[in-house]
């Protein structure tokens, strides 16, 4: 049994763990009071619908979050790949309507796994190309744009009773670093990260959003301090007048745990006005995880919390006031659930996909595809450079891996030569056509071996032209690739795009 302030503390907690069945240790902590659970990939099963009436059973009021963005990130879908459209395509065909009823389509796909929370949509404008882990998660990177289609899918989610939780606050859009491994540094001049970047958020903010997720990001402007730990950062929410709950970003990524670490920084995020900790994926550290990681980093964050109690350097007012707010967000979450009716408005994503795909240069008639997937490895946010779209792209086809950061040039030069000589069409799979200087070198010798060969870049649209005929895909999901296949052979139209020069 905890005992008074672990009891406090649990009802700020949301953790990640292990299996698809709920450990014992989470159901003790549910049934004293912890806030939730996030799902990741490696609890979602066929068994979701019973895992999250097993977490109910313990807290009635448990908040149940997930990753479901759409397009590059899923989580329901993790071993298959998205078939929802993604922020960018979203942005790029610019219809509200879309974007809504792609809200409205997450949110039902949610609740039918017994879950509430969306950690979505997000709000960052991605204005720097080199971005690791946003790119096509965002919906642009023009501030209005993103702010629109931020509040139209947040309109989606919540009107069908699942809080939206907009996402990287004060803006993830303009870094080049991945916070999940290292602490990204913002050096914009404060205007325009007021005009640009913090603009999506008011508007969410405006809209009446359940729930805002921080970045550990530090703005030098605004101090030494990653935004999760940074009470000038978080207060400026308060200051627009947000009173919903503020979800710390994952307290395991190396920007907290290898600075503060998980206790410390669980400390500092509810000091700073913070109210949910999201502690994160236990699976992250990979084979270096221990077999009760779930529950160490569970408790390393609760102890870290009791200990700023105990001595006083976090007021149990500031921890009462955030376990408050999650217990509002609950209670309002329950009220809506039970007065829900199921959209019957019908949702076709693969129609929205059709309307985003163009092509520049003109793409072969093909009759098979060979695929050498050339795309980046995944990362701990985004998990979509596995084989499910080049899968999905290729078809009954042959297709090879190529990781063109390792693979010396005669060995690329090799599976070009191979793959032309197979029967099909060779389509190279890319995703950072103008970041990534391996992958560019390739489509460009592929164009002198292979001038029937063709690009599918399922990143940012490339802004310099290649020289070869290139679909543009904007999400590295299941949907988008079985698409970019049909238009490869011939099932669809798809319209004619011409890259910007230089």
């Amino acid at each position: 049994m905890t005992d008074d302030l672990e009891r406090l503390a649990n009802g700020v907690l949301w953790p990640g763990f292990f299996g698809t069945t709920a450990p014992q240790w989470l159901r003790d902590e549910l049934s004293d009071g912890l806030a939730g659970v996030v799902y990741f990939g490696q609890n979602v099963s066929d068994e979701l619908s019973a895992l999250s009436a097993d977490i109910l059973a313990a807290n009635p009021d448990a908040l149940i979050g997930i990753d479901e963005e759409g397009g590059s990130v899923t989580r329901l879908e993790s071993a298959s790949g998205s078939t929802v459209p993604g922020a960018a395509q979203l942005g790029l065909l610019d219809d509200l309507v879309a974007s809504e009823r792609t809200g409205a389509e997450l949110a039902r796909r949610v609740r039918a796994v017994g879950a509430n929370v969306v950690l979505g949509p997000v709000a960052d404008v991605n204005t720097d190309p080199r971005n690791p882990v946003i790119g096509v998660r965002a919906f642009g990177d023009d501030p209005d744009l993103v702010s629109r289609h931020v509040v139209a899918t947040i309109d989606g989610l919540q009107d069908a009773a699942v809080a939206a939780c907009v996402k990287h606050f004060p803006g993830h859009g303009d870094t080049h670093l991945d916070s999940h491994h290292a602490l990204p540094e913002i050096t914009l001049d404060v205007d325009d990260i007021e005009r640009v970047h913090l603009a999506p958020f008011r508007a969410a903010v405006e809209a009446g959003v359940d729930a805002v997720m921080t970045a550990h990001i530090v703005v030098p402007a605004w101090g030494e301090q990653p935004a999760t730990l940074n009470p000038r950062v978080l207060g400026m929410l308060r200051d627009w007048g947000y009173d919903g709950v503020i979800i710390t970003d994952a307290l395991d990524m190396a920007a907290i745990r290898e600075t503060v670490g998980l206790g410390g920084g669980a400390a500092l995020a509810l000091a700073a006005g913070a109210d949910l900790l999201c502690i994160g994926n236990p699976t992250n550290p990979g084979d270096a995880a221990l077999p009760d990681q779930d529950e160490r980093d569970f408790r390393a964050a609760r102890d870290g919390i009791v200990a700023a109690l105990r001595d006083g350097s976090l007021p149990r007012e500031r921890v009462e006031e955030a376990a408050a707010r999650v217990a509002t967000l609950a209670a309002k979450l329950r009220a809506a659930a039970a007065g829900a009716e199921e959209a019957e408005e019908a949702f076709d994503a693969a129609d929205i996909v059709r309307r985003v795909l163009t092509v520049s240069g003109e793409a072969p008639r093909a009759s098979d595809l060979a695929v050498i997937d050339a795309r980046r490895r995944s990362t701990l946010a985004v998990d979509s450079a596995g084989s499910y779209v080049a899968a999905a792209l290729a078809g009954d086809g042959v297709r090879v891996r190529l990781d063109v950061a390792a693979a010396p040039i005669d060995d690329q030069d090799r599976v070009l030569d191979e793959m032309r000589a197979a029967a099909g069409t060779t389509v190279l799979l890319i995703d950072r056509p103008d970041t990534d200087d391996a992958q560019r070198a390739l489509v460009e010798r592929a164009a002198v071996r292979d001038a029937g060969a063709v690009v599918v870049n399922v990143g940012l649209p490339a802004v310099r032209p290649l020289p070869l005929p290139v679909v543009e895909v904007a999400a590295a999901s299941r949907l988008g690739a079985q698409l970019a296949r049909e238009a490869l052979l011939g099932r669809f139209p798809v319209s004619q795009r011409t890259p910007r020069a230089g």
